[in-house]
């Protein structure tokens, strides 16, 4: 739709030259002569009533103009709209064996996935992936803004069940497995929640910067959360840190919800700018349609030339 012609078939305008001969053809004709017994009499003609009649005439060709924008499919913007800026995150979970000691009232996993339960509360309008690790990964639940699925994930996945193929550490694997799933997101911002408490052998060497460049290239901030005493592990501060992201370890319950809460702040939600939608407008051209029929119904009764 042009900002110009707010018409959805603008192409049809061009009819309207046909009201407007018709227009010029009324007031510029000459009126025809026809003798009369009474032209030998006194009356006069009336000018002001020659022009009543004329106005009349003209009243069918604005129908016609207003029948034409009918058609044509007047349209008009609606009040601008702003919507919240969608940020995708995925939540990289380990589920490694290791998973299971002690952390607070439960163990590392179950205490990684109440703060994950509790910070997609808080993020409501974002959209949320799950993705479980060990030596393997398996994305649990897709980008979605429907969090469901991420809140009963916890009893599947639990490290206690000793699932085939997810007793190890393989950090790079499942990191390069949550970058496929987020460049297939167009809009929005993208980031990674990568919990863990491990050492990772595959990211050994130079391979973290490698994948940091590549997780840069593409957008995605990864932050990472080292769920365990001791120190981090170098090679997951520099895949966090060359992203843009932070780097937490935490030892206790209430210092991993406030590194979520910390993630959300620096996470800012943004109001993205709506183009306004266009919409039928009909009522102003139907109003005058109205008003035009209604005048020359009236008109017909008397201002209008004699058949005879």
């Amino acid at each position: 739709m042009s900002t110009f012609l707010p018409f959805t078939r603008p192409l049809l305008l061009v009819l309207l030259a046909l009201p407007v001969w018709l227009l010029i053809r009324t007031w510029r004709r000459n009126e025809s002569r026809l003798v009369l017994p009474f032209d030998h009499g006194g009356l006069r003609g009336s000018r002001f009533l020659s022009a009543l009649v004329r106005m009349a005439e003209c009243l069918p060709a604005l129908l016609l103009a207003v029948a034409i924008c009918l058609i044509a499919g007047p349209q008009q913007l609606g009040s601008p709209q702003s919507r919240r800026k969608v940020t995708n995150i995925e939540f990289c979970v380990d589920v490694s064996g290791s998973m299971t000691a002690s952390f607070g009232e439960g163990n590392r996993y179950d205490a990684a996935m109440a703060a994950i339960n509790q910070f997609v509360e808080y993020r409501e309008g974002d959209a949320f992936g799950l993705t479980f690790f060990g030596n393997s990964f398996l994305h649990w639940t897709p980008l979605t803004t429907d969090v469901s699925a991420i809140k009963c994930a916890a009893p599947f996945m639990s490290p206690t069940r000793a699932i085939p193929g997810f007793g190890g550490t393989e950090i790079a694997k499942a990191v390069l497995a949550c970058r496929r799933v987020l460049v297939e997101r167009e809009d929005g911002d993208r980031m990674i929640v990568l919990v863990s408490d491990g050492y990772s052998s595959d990211l050994m060497g130079n391979r973290s910067q490698e994948i940091a460049r590549e997780l840069k290239n593409e957008r995605i901030v990864l932050h990472a959360i080292h769920i365990a005493e001791g120190d981090v592990p170098p090679d997951v501060i520099n895949l966090a840190r060359l992203t843009g992201g932070e780097v937490y370890g935490v030892n206790d319950p209430f210092a991993l919800e406030a590194v979520f809460q910390s993630i959300d702040r620096m996470q800012q939600t943004q109001q993205v700018q709506l183009a306004p939608d266009a919409f039928d407008d009909f009522r102003p051209y139907c109003l005058a349609g109205l008003v035009l029929l209604s005048l020359s119904t009236l008109c017909s009764l008397g201002a209008r030339y004699t058949p005879w």
